[in-house]
């Protein structure tokens, strides 16, 4: 997968200055589209259309120092409509206008090219299981909140204190397959996966039984879930099992992700500090 992944990025370096369809990029990397952008996010840490636009400017900057085209002739080569549109762009990358940065000869920052190699750390396996499951509901509470990649998500937090206990009772009674009791529900989150995006949040219960008039309904449709399973520091090891999901488990499996909820089941200790924890992530065979 990192292989045809890098043919990926090769095929960026040599369209820097040409539109770069990502559906193209998706069949290089023997892919899908979903699962190409999720699987990039999570190993380069920023979204793959913002490395995309860094990469570009990176390389429009050495052509605005270089001062061999005018700043209108740059900004044409690399996709942007107007100078001014490109001047915004510029800017927001390294700090200074293009006219600014040939002028004075500024330093300016850069995007360096990417690649991917497979970096095997400790001894320790990731549990994991294949699962098959037909259609089933999530039903609870829903609120639309922002992605927190570290530590504790506040809005989701606030959210889940204002669920009565009443409420609550009569959720998890609700319950009747796997994944059993109350589970953390994520779904329609932005492709970037980028920092502060929003996603709806179910704090609910999988199950067959018609809901309530007040609850929030998920329909999920039959399909392939891979469940994997940790224990550690309550949410950093949560957190970072999804981080090693995307960047170890799929690179090395032949899975891919599909769209579909995400679906989180802990156990916390009794002072809150560790968890159990097993997150179902919806998966089909890969294509190759």
């Amino acid at each position: 997968m990192l292989e045809r992944l890098n043919r990926a990025m090769e095929h960026i370096e040599s369209r820097l200055d040409q539109p770069i369809d990502v559906v193209e990029l998706a069949h290089i990397a023997v892919t899908s589209e979903y699962h190409l952008r999720r699987l990039f996010s999570a190993l380069a840490g920023l979204p793959l259309s913002e490395y995309i636009r860094r990469r570009r400017l990176t390389v429009a900057g050495a052509e605005v120092l270089a001062g061999e085209r005018t700043l209108l002739d740059v900004a044409m080569r690399y996709g942007y409509s107007s100078g001014e549109a490109f001047a915004r762009a510029f800017r927001a990358v390294h700090g200074v206008g293009p006219g600014e940065a040939r002028r004075t000869g500024a330093a300016l920052h850069s995007q360096p090219r990417m690649s991917f190699r497979l970096i095997v750390e400790g001894n320790s396996s990731m549990r994991y299981r294949i699962v098959d499951k037909d259609e089933f509901r999530v039903v609870g509470k829903k609120a639309r909140v922002p992605l927190v990649h570290e530590g504790t998500n506040p809005a989701i937090a606030e959210f889940v204190r204002g669920i009565g206990p009443e409420t609550l009772g009569r959720i998890t009674a609700l319950s009747d397959q796997e994944p059993t009791g109350i589970v953390a529900v994520s779904d329609n989150l932005d492709p970037s996966r980028a920092e502060g995006t929003e996603l709806d949040y179910y704090h609910g219960v999988v199950t067959r039984a018609d809901a309530p008039g007040d609850m929030d309904v998920l329909a999920v449709p039959a399909g392939t879930w891979a469940v994997f399973e940790n224990s550690g520091p309550f949410p950093r090891a949560l957190q970072y099992l999804w981080r090693d999901v995307f960047t170890q488990w799929f690179p090395s499996n032949p899975y891919q992700s599909r769209p579909g909820p995400e679906i989180l089941q802990v156990s916390l200790s009794q002072d809150g500090e560790q968890a159990d924890a097993g997150l179902w992530i919806p998966v089909e065979r890969s294509a190759a």
